[in-house]
């Protein structure tokens, strides 16, 4: 898009018209001002000149189009939000010797320097302590409950900035519906651990429709053919079954005859009344 000048020196050998005559192609090489140098080797000075536009419009505008647009993207809350600066971390916070430490080192223990994981591993605590039944409770249905309210709702955050990750999608659909089934579970089990756990996590619990299959004639004729099979196998193993347990009778009956055969003869040899 502008004009240039360039100067340049190029040397090497001189390979080109056979000068000499003899047939191998080389000859003689030549500087601009015509002097013959040697054999195979000669020196050129070569000076360009180009003058016009960089690239033509079509090009320019294909350039615009193709340019990346900076999208403005929206700050997502997160539920780590909460979670003050000043606390430290997990493998850190019951240790008494940091009563006496400085400042500083407390900063780089806090959760100000923390990662995501670690805040994770806090924020998992704080909702395992308000639904575990005790001090020492860490695998009730409550507890497993909590910690995956807390993987889910991390994954939610992460596909909101990333709507294209299939695979986390996968695994918060995953966590959902085994928190789903736990819930569930307690629902049936024990209603008022369940409406508690639902309160302290913020959880709104939604029971699975009942399952409802479209009634079609073809569905119907099916179902009764279904039955009708199944109720002339019952009559055919019938009498084989009847037969199995017949045999099954005497052998019990004489089981009990001769266990009482040997009590008897016992009780004679002791001298013991009958």
């Amino acid at each position: 898009m502008g004009t240039g000048t360039g100067t340049g020196t190029e040397t090497g050998p001189g390979r080109g018209r056979d000068r000499d005559g003899d047939g191998d192609g080389w000859g003689w090489g030549w500087d601009r001002d015509g002097d013959r140098t040697g054999i195979g080797t000669g020196t050129r000075t070569r000076t360009r000149t180009r003058t016009g536009t960089g690239c033509s419009p079509v090009l320019q505008a294909a350039r615009g189009y193709a340019r990346s647009v900076t999208k403005n993207r929206k700050d997502i809350p997160s539920h780590l939000d909460d979670l003050p600066p000043t606390m430290l971390k997990k493998d850190y916070a019951n240790l008494p010797i940091m009563n006496s430490v400085d400042d500083v080192v407390k900063r780089l223990l806090s959760l100000e320097m923390a990662s995501q994981r670690e805040k994770l591993k806090v924020k998992t605590q704080q909702l395992v302590e308000k639904v575990r039944r005790s001090p020492n409770d860490n695998g009730s249905f409550e507890v497993q409950v909590a910690i995956l309210t807390a993987k889910i709702r991390t994954l939610e955050e992460h596909l909101q900035r990333h709507p294209k990750d299939k695979r986390n999608r996968r695994f918060m659909l995953m966590g959902l519906d085994r928190r789903r089934k736990m819930l569930g579970y307690l629902r049936r089990v024990n209603y008022s651990t369940f409406e508690n756990t639902c309160t302290q996590l913020g959880i709104q619990y939604s029971p699975p429709q009942p399952y409802a299959r479209r009634l079609t004639k073809r569905w119907m004729v099916k179902k009764a053919l279904c039955i009708k099979v199944f109720q002339e196998k019952q009559k055919l193993q019938a009498a084989e079954r009847l037969r199995k347990r017949r045999e099954w009778q005497a052998r019990a009956k004489a089981a009990r005859e001769q266990q009482e055969k040997q009590v008897q003869e016992k009780q004679a040899q002791e001298g013991t009344p009958v």
